[in-house]
């Protein structure tokens, strides 16, 4: 299959919602696994370690989106990457619900108290904030009224809440002296912030082009 048949396979109709089913699907495997009782010994950690991974993997996903379609010409991927985006959000209010209810009880006072109390909780807690303004302004109309470069600053932010969401996995690991599954994650959102540090790089102009002189002799070629 050459490469513009595979843009009209993504442009396709059928491939959003095929791509929304998808994305829902860790939701209903917990889903299913609830009415079954197949989320193991502990299913209140299960679902809460479940939606804390599933968001990293939704911010992995975004990530790699754009040198994607850059590297293999696929430009039909651009239109996915908003929702996927949303995905990220999506799973990430599932991991907080699942936190306050599960851990806290959907106690206020007992959630800012643990946050005080545990570092990567807070930093988790900060990724999810800076989430909010990110999903809220993924949409055509908010694009229009902010401007499209005043909106590509702001979801820059993704960069820093994929740091802050690898902080959090390995704080939470280190506890338990569990690195092998930080470290995969850490390697492909480096390698993937890096490949944009290069690439900014390159386009960067050179601060050490030669200046034009001032009293430079008339040319000869053209005999100006």
């Amino acid at each position: 299959m050459n490469l513009a048949a595979v843009n009209r396979v993504l442009l396709h109709p059928a491939a959003k919602p095929l791509l929304w089913l998808l994305c829902l699907v860790p939701l209903a495997g917990w889903i299913w696994g609830g009415f079954h009782g197949s989320l193991g010994a502990n299913p209140a950690e299960t679902i809460l370690r479940g939606t804390g991974s599933w968001t990293l993997r939704f911010l992995c996903i975004v990530l790699v989106v754009t040198p994607l379609r850059q590297w293999t010409g696929l430009n039909a991927l651009a239109r996915w990457r908003r929702l996927l985006g949303l995905y990220v959000f999506f799973y990430s209010v599932l991991h907080f619900l699942a936190y306050a209810w599960l851990d806290m009880g959907f106690d206020p006072a007992a959630v800012v108290k643990d946050l005080a109390r545990r570092p990567f909780a807070l930093v988790g807690f900060l990724a999810f904030v800076l989430l909010v303004p990110l999903a809220a302004t993924s949409f055509n109309r908010a694009i229009k009224a902010m401007g499209a470069a005043r909106w590509q600053r702001l979801h820059r932010l993704v960069y820093a809440i994929a740091l802050l969401g690898l902080l959090h996995f390995f704080w939470m690991r280190a506890s338990k002296h569990r690195y092998d599954e930080v470290l995969v994650y850490a390697v492909v959102i480096g390698g993937l912030l890096g490949v944009r540090l290069w690439r900014r790089l390159q386009a960067a102009p050179s601060p050490r082009a030669a200046p034009v002189a001032r009293n430079a002799q008339p040319s000869r070629v053209t005999g100006s």
